[in-house]
């Protein structure tokens, strides 16, 4: 029998020849993906390194969008430009403010002054007020008021003060937080309890603030004190306590029966064990009762 695999001399060359050339082409190829996949752009970066090139990418595009921060000299707010007032961070409508003023002939003479005009905000006029460039006159002038003003907030001795016994509703007006409605109402308290015997009775005047109590002591004072004797809590009948305006006829009976129980009181301390004593204006009580 024949077979079929019988080929000549050439037919045997020739497929030799095809089977080296196939080997060939596969190396060849191999060499070729080998090095291409060896090159720099075909590595895969990990998730660290694309944070960290993302950051620095950021930081680039944050870099360039930045404007340089202009430099400001000292200057005379009389003569801004609307341009300067613009690189200050003013809006239109407190430049306008501000130009209608110098229209009128008119000049701001310190940041106060500015501030007034122009209605600019405090954090605007405390990072611009540094670079404010004055005339030396005006200079000179406002510290001749700061000493003025120094001058006349100097406090005032016991004998400068007036009366707060004789204070008039007219008089307690002017001082600062005092109103006419407050003005009544301190003079209205003060004929109730006859008069006052010293300035801390002021805390018992219903909206007269700390503040506003202070500034009335700077310039009235109790120079001349009601005449009161003060009353022996431990010898008191309940018709004297009731005398002294703090104390209701309850309260009254409360503590002379306290006193009873305990032999005597021997401190103002001990009345805050009565039910119902307004301990928290013991510092005004004290003004009428002795131990």
């Amino acid at each position: 029998m024949k077979s079929h695999f019988n080929f000549s001399t050439l037919q045997k060359s020739g497929i030799l020849s095809l089977i080296l050339i196939i080997i060939l082409l596969g190396f060849f190829f191999r060499r070729i993906k080998s090095k291409a996949f060896q090159k720099d752009d075909f590595i895969i970066p990990s998730e660290e390194e694309k944070y960290v090139q993302n950051f620095i990418d950021s930081l680039k595009n944050l870099e360039g969008n930045q404007s340089p921060k202009t430099k400001i000299f000292p200057f005379n707010p009389n003569f801004i430009t609307d341009y300067k007032a613009y690189t200050l961070g003013m809006s239109v409508e407190e430049y306008e403010r501000l130009k209608e003023f110098r229209e009128q002939d008119q000049w701001v003479n310190s940041a106060e002054d500015f501030q007034q005009v122009t209605k600019v905000s405090d954090s605007l006029l405390t990072e611009i007020s540094s670079y404010f460039k004055f005339p030396d006159w005006v200079e000179q002038q406002n510290k001749s008021a700061e000493n003025t003003a120094q001058v006349s907030t100097k406090k005032l001795t016991k004998a400068e003060k007036s009366d707060l016994n004789t204070a008039s509703i007219e008089e307690l007006q002017e001082i600062k937080g005092i109103g006419e409605v407050l003005a009544k109402r301190i003079v209205r308290y003060r004929s109730q309890i006859g008069g006052f015997i010293d300035d801390i009775q002021l805390k018992d005047i219903y909206g007269l603030k700390y503040e506003t109590r202070e500034n009335l002591t700077e310039k009235f004072t109790v120079k001349n004190p009601v005449e009161f004797e003060k009353i022996d809590l431990n010898k008191a009948k309940v018709v004297d306590l009731v005398e002294v305006h703090y104390i209701d006829y309850e309260l009254a009976r409360r503590i002379v029966n306290y006193r009873t129980t305990r032999e005597g009181i021997t401190s103002f301390e001990e009345l805050a064990e009565i039910q119902g004593f307004p301990y928290d204006r013991m510092d005004r009580i004290k003004l009428y009762f002795k131990i």
